[in-house]
């Protein structure tokens, strides 16, 4: 395996062959998880059912799911030696090629399982590697996949040139004393190379860092709104809905990976900027997260944050979790959120009431079927721009000021009586103060 360096930092560019390790040609795989005290079998299923769907979009088919009960993983292994035994039988009189193990291993372990039981061993965070490599399509998220790879890679390069050594039959120098081996002369080479990637890496991205502060210094009086949530709940469908922007909508993983912002006009004429962005996913790897900081700064400058939430997904309560984990992660647990309760139109009437008065401050909608978007968006604007619904008496003389509410504001009612224009509006809390003395 060869690192090449990467282009200059005002290229923002990655060699294409720089991740090989991911670049595989198995297509078949059994799936190995530890299952500890507590864990209920619905619990089990569900995850090992995620970890199909990761695969499925990595574009490797399951021939099987395994479990061991166990409360700690083996230090040198993983799992049991009984277990692996048992799971390298089955893996070969099934042909499958891979063992994706649900949780990431240690350097050590993935060499040991390798070594001691003669099979390919992946672990759940290279399959999400794969995914967001295969994904990344603008140079900022190949930047940030990039890194999040090489860091990967760096403590695992003894796993991946072990084999040059053992072919070499370890061989002793002229005074009897061991040799350095291929491997381990490499090994030495490619840590200075991914390192050296790395540093370019990191400062390209404090580039773009910079230049997205920046923009968001020029764009710093309008509001902001981000769409945040698991992967698959729907957050750029509604993106579509709400913006026309085209943004890929699919049925897999990670579809989205790169933040795409767009201005939105509220009913009071207010423009808003939203925000979409990569999904969030449990046990999604702590340094792919710290890869991502340049597009996680939307979430963390948000007024507010739209929690996505596939609520027909029977874990959606857990999802909720795990999403907040990350946003207490990245310090945004505190930005204000809206619950965005998606894909409505695959419940039953009497589970979505029982939701709606559980969640009684959500917003219950289908971005795909464009249901109860409209009072989203009325949640949004009440939150963002502090809405207020106030009484007026204008004088007649004050015309200019009534045209200019039909700009800024939503008129519930307008009357123009004997002794002025009486109105009800909506208006937005930075905007009262124009009609403060005119209030009823």
């Amino acid at each position: 395996m060869s690192f090449d360096e990467y282009d200059e930092l005002d290229e923002f560019e990655l060699e294409p062959d720089s991740w090989e390790e991911l670049e595989r040609v198995e297509k078949t795989a059994f799936i190995a998880a530890l299952v500890r005290q507590g864990e209920s079998d619905a619990e089990t299923r569900d995850t090992l059912k995620e970890m199909e769907r990761l695969a499925d979009t990595a574009g490797i088919q399951i021939l099987g799911s395994y479990t061991q009960k166990r409360n700690a993983p083996e230090r040198s292994t993983f799992f049991g030696k009984g277990f692996l035994e048992e799971i390298s039988h089955r893996m070969q009189q099934a042909q499958a090629e891979l063992l994706i193990v649900n949780e990431e291993l240690s350097p050590v372990q993935g060499r040991n399982m390798e070594k001691s039981f003669g099979i390919k061993v992946i672990d759940r965070t290279e399959v999400i590697l794969s995914i967001f490599h295969e994904h990344a399509k603008t140079k900022e998220a190949k930047l940030q996949v990039g890194l999040a790879e090489l860091e990967y890679q760096l403590p695992r390069l003894k796993r991946l040139w072990g084999h040059f050594d053992k072919e070499r039959g370890g061989a002793r120098g002229a005074g009897g004393s061991a040799a350095r081996g291929m491997g381990e002369k490499q090994i030495e080479i490619d840590k200075r190379l991914i390192k050296t990637n790395i540093r370019k890496i990191n400062n390209a991205i404090a580039r773009i860092t910079s230049q997205k502060e920046t923009q968001r210094k020029q764009r710093e009086k309008s509001k902001k709104v981000c769409l945040v949530g698991y992967t698959n709940a729907g957050k750029s469908t509604l993106f579509n809905r709400l913006t026309q922007a085209g943004v890929l909508v699919e049925d897999r993983l990670f579809a989205t990976l790169d933040s795409t912002s767009r201005q939105l006009k509220l009913s009071t004429g207010n423009p808003i900027v939203i925000s979409d962005t990569v999904g969030f996913i449990s046990k999604l790897p702590h340094h792919l997260v710290a890869s991502f900081k340049a597009t996680l700064m939307e979430v963390q400058d948000a007024d507010l944050l739209l929690h996505m939430v596939d609520v027909a997904d029977d874990r959606f309560e857990y999802y909720i979790q795990e999403v907040n984990s990350v946003l207490t992660q990245i310090k945004a647990i505190d930005i204000p959120q809206i619950m965005v309760f998606n894909k409505i139109d695959n419940l039953n009437d009497q589970l979505l009431s029982l939701l709606v008065r559980r969640y009684p401050e959500g917003a219950f909608i289908s971005a795909s079927m464009d249901r109860n978007i409209d009072t989203l968006l009325a949640k949004v604007e009440a939150q963002v721009m502090g809405n207020q619904t106030i009484k007026l008496l204008l004088p007649y003389d004050k015309t200019a000021l009534a045209s200019k509410l039909h700009e800024i504001a939503v008129i519930i009612t307008e009357e123009y009586l004997e002794d002025g224009i009486h109105l009800e509006v909506q208006i937005g809390k930075d905007d009262v103060y124009l009609v403060k003395e005119y209030m009823v």
